[in-house]
């Protein structure tokens, strides 16, 4: 049986074989048969070749002449990129048209930018490579620039075969003709979303067959290109156990499963000589832009930081002379911000006005009619909201209570290009709130549930100005409030000819310091003398200036005479130990300026039923407004306790007398304390008025009051704070120490300890908090210490600090021993049986922390 099975196998595999063979030679027999049909590698690389001219582009196309010049044959885009910009740098702008509703996404928002540059490849092909700066060397021509060359490799986004070559009389290339569907109806990342937008909106997949360039346009600089995009979303889970999910669920996406959004990619060329950069200060706030630079000759690298700035220059010799001789004279190219034909038109005018308002800051530097605004012109196919060519406040449908002014500008130089301001609709319900919490007890204006069109008018005035100082380059000025002292916001003479603070730049809102009887009627924020002094610092030409090291040089000298003003100081918005630096803060002592404030809230709120009546309405309106009104008084909380472990950061140079860092006098910071005893730790009970709240809220406010209290204490006892004590403490002993800070809590937290009283629940709570927090400082842990590094642009540099290994956890165990005695003594007194109870638990307590055992 094997041996039968043996042979059958046998005879298989040589029928198999046989097979093989005979189907073998049959392929031989028809290779060998249609061996003269085979194409050579050399022809079909020669089919590759580009056709000619007029083959490609033939008289049925439509041509723009432009930056890059554009045809359309039939239904497709075809691209000429001139020989003139191959190796050329431009910027693109990739922005969204329109937008699914839902996603906090706006039709004229940036989507990103980047610096791209054509150049040849090998082998009839077009290459288009995406530019970052990190580092330059300005020697060209020596050889460490080749290292930074082998350093600096620029990736590829983009490999076109050129279709056809454009060549003049002498046959010379004067253009490529290329076909750039791959990349811009496709989901290239330079010109798409990026992998951190997709996982916001929950997308996937980019779906081809639903996407395509629907409109290009071609201007003398630039050239725009309008894409629609699709793509497939995640879907929603639904699982018996939750899983994290990032992002949001579009409700076009939950629909209909994709989602479809149109871009505009903007691509306008870099000027080719960049501007003269201006070497950034860090004692006045402008953005800045930064790489590193090796020089041949230097001993280290170095790193280039410099101002971001619009590009203001003489339109002639005579004129930089009339403007060095005292005469204001007009700029070459004005700054001009066109108005989003969207935007209601009552209130048009007011964003003009705001745009406007900054001439009176141009003209400190030499300038007239430097910048306007402008309505966008009706009708003009020219122009495009989306072209990179104009600067434009774009108005979104949106509920956002927000506003914000980005720029786009050259990094090589740091040159503003353009701007799109976001302005979205529902930042004039934050400006009633704002101004109502803050002005109404002395301004009767603000005693409305809706404004009239003159006062909310003038308030979008002031944030128009706002955003546009951000396009100008300017940052916000969180010192600025902090050079008016306090007394002098009451001065209705000085407010109406000064301000509330010396820069539209600060988060100073309004003057919540006027009390009724002060008479002050000029409440928010104008140009002010920080602004102009800014103004001027940026866009000052120096005639005489030469190189950016002998411009540095006037300017400094001129920064060094401005210091002398502290109206003229900057104040940084990211640090996080100076009490003058502040948001939504006024006046020169956080403590004054915040007893005054609480006393206005103190008589808007009993108003607040009557102001936010509507016959048929809920009281949600009502519910708004006590928020907003406990939201400032939790402000006034935070600006106090800024000034406990506070240091004094102003900026200085070489050449300057004074030290940069001070330490916050132990008297401001004892001041501190006792008001955070008083106002917040002693139960603000002219909060908690029970016919709002019974209207707005099932709780009575004693969780309310409590949270307040928390999230003070934490702050107050944070580890960064208690680090900056320590360490200030152990320079001087005329400085505040932790120990003193426990003990002056102790004082107001404890009060109740030197009676026999009663201790209310609200009391109860608060001290319940506080032991426990003192427990915690035994086992404190770690802590990161933030500090801003002298010379740096923005940003932190942070270290970790092991509390446990500080006098931290030494001064919190010798508090808790004195606490529990002062409770063991005063328990004995405790007639009241909720109180008693109270005293006992906490000394519990604290003996069970000390003790664990």
């Amino acid at each position: 049986m094997i041996k039968k099975k043996l042979s059958l196998i046998i005879v298989c595999l040589f029928l198999f074989s046989a097979s093989e063979t005979f189907a073998q030679s049959r392929k031989e027999k028809k290779a060998a048969k249609n061996a003269v049909a085979k194409v050579d590698p050399k022809a079909a690389d020669a089919k590759k070749e580009p056709k000619p001219y007029k083959k490609v582009i033939d008289s049925t196309a439509v041509t723009q002449n432009g930056l890059i010049i554009v045809h359309k044959v039939d239904k497709k885009y075809l691209f000429e990129i001139p020989d003139s910009i191959l190796g050329s740098e431009m910027m693109t702008i990739t922005r969204y048209s329109k937008t699914p509703a839902g996603g906090a996404i706006f039709g004229g928002e940036e989507i990103n930018r980047q610096v791209v540059r054509w150049e040849k490849g090998m082998n009839n092909n077009i290459l288009l490579r995406s530019i970052t700066y990190v580092i330059m060397s300005p020697d060209e021509d020596k050889p460490l620039a080749q290292a930074v060359k082998n350093s600096t490799s620029d990736p590829i986004i983009g490999n076109y075969d050129v279709l056809a070559y454009k060549k003049d009389a002498d046959g010379k290339i004067t253009g490529y003709v290329l076909d750039l569907s791959t990349t811009f109806d496709a989901d290239v990342q330079t010109f798409s979303l990026d992998p951190i937008k997709k996982q916001m909106l929950n997308i996937q997949a980019f779906q081809k067959d639903r996407s395509f360039i629907s409109k290009v346009s071609s201007f003398p600089i630039n050239t725009e290109i309008r894409s629609v995009k699709t793509f497939t979303t995640t879907p929603p889970r639904i699982n018996a156990t939750p899983t994290p999910k990032i992002g949001i669920d579009l409700p076009s996406a939950l629909d209909a499963g994709v989602v479809t959004m149109e871009m505009n990619t903007s691509m306008i060329l870099l000027p080719k000589t960049p501007m003269r950069k201006r070497e950034f200060d860090a004692r006045v706030g402008y953005f800045a832009n930064q790489f590193g630079v090796f020089e041949e000759e230097s001993q280290k690298s170095d790193t280039k930081v410099f101002a971001v700035r619009w590009r203001l220059e003489p339109k002639s010799t005579e004129d930089a002379q009339k403007q060095k001789n005292g005469e204001l004279i007009e700029p070459l190219k004005p700054i001009v911000y066109y108005i989003d034909p969207a935007t209601p038109e009552k209130w048009k005018k007011y964003i003009k006005q705001g745009i406007d308002d900054w001439q009176v800051a141009f003209e400190a530097a030499g300038w007239k009619n430097a910048i306007r605004g402008e309505y966008w012109p009706e009708n003009d196919p020219t122009m495009s909201l989306e072209d990179a060519r104009f600067s434009v406040l774009r108005y979104f449908a949106a509920e956002i209570q927000n506003a914000y002014g980005p720029n786009v500008h050259d990094p090589r130089s740091g040159e503003i290009l353009e701007s799109h301001i976001g302005w979205y609709h529902n930042i004039m319900s934050l400006l009633r709130n704002w101004y109502l919490i803050q002005t109404a007890a002395a301004n009767p204006e603000a005693r409305a549930k809706k404004f009239d069109d003159k006062l909310m008018g003038e308030l979008i005035r002031f944030v128009s100005s706002h955003e546009v100082g951000h396009t100008l380059g300017l940052r916000h000025n969180m010192g600025a409030s902090s050079a008016t002292p306090v007394e002098k916001l009451r001065d209705k003479d000085f407010v109406a000819k000064n301000g509330h603070t010396s820069s539209i730049m600060d988060y100073a809102r309004f003057n919540y310091v006027a009390q009724p009887e002060d008479g002050v009627t000029d409440f928010f924020p104008k140009i002010g003398d920080y602004d102009k002094w800014a103004i001027k610092w940026g866009y000052s030409y120096f005639e005489d200036a030469k190189t950016e090291k002998a411009e540095k040089a006037i300017l400094n000298e001129m920064t060094k005479e401005a210091y002398k003003n502290n109206r003229l100081w900057f104040g940084t918005e990211t640090s996080p130990y100076d009490p003058r630096y502040q948001t939504e803060d006024i006046g020169d002592n956080a403590m004054r300026a915040s007893e005054y404030g609480i006393k206005n809230l103190k008589r808007i709120l009993p108003n607040l039923l009557e102001w936010s009546t509507e016959k048929g309405e809920s009281y949600s309106e009502l519910d708004e407004l006590y928020t907003a009104l406990t939201g400032q008084f939790r402000r006034y909380m935070g600006h106090v306790t800024k000034n406990v472990g506070g240091i004094y950061d102003s900026p200085k140079t070489y050449d300057m007398t004074g030290n940069q860092f001070t330490v916050v006098p132990k008297s401001i910071q004892k001041d501190a304390v006792t008001f955070l005893n008083t106002q917040l730790f002693t139960t603000p009970k002219w909060l908690l008025n029970q016919d709002i709240l019974s209207k707005i809220n099932p709780e009575s406010g004693v969780e309310a009051v409590k949270s307040m209290q928390d999230a003070t204490l934490s702050s107050l006892l944070a580890g960064d704070r208690m680090v900056r004590l320590l360490e200030s403490s152990s320079i001087s002993k005329d400085n505040y120490s932790v120990d003193e800070l426990i003990t002056d809590l102790n004082k107001g937290i404890f009060l109740e300890l030197k009676g026999s009283g009663s201790i209310d629940i609200y009391r109860r709570n608060i001290q319940k908090l506080y032991v426990d927090k003192l427990v915690e400082l035994l086992k404190p842990g770690t802590a990161t210490v933030r500090s801003v590094p002298v010379g740096v642009t923005y940003g932190f540099s942070t270290k970790k600090v092991n509390l446990s290994q500080t006098d931290l956890p030494s001064v919190a165990r010798g508090q808790l021993i004195a606490l529990r005695n002062d409770l063991k003594t005063s328990s004995g007194r405790m007639s009241d049986r909720m109180s008693k109870f109270h005293v006992l638990d906490l000394i519990s307590r604290i003996s069970l922390a000390l003790d664990p055992k």
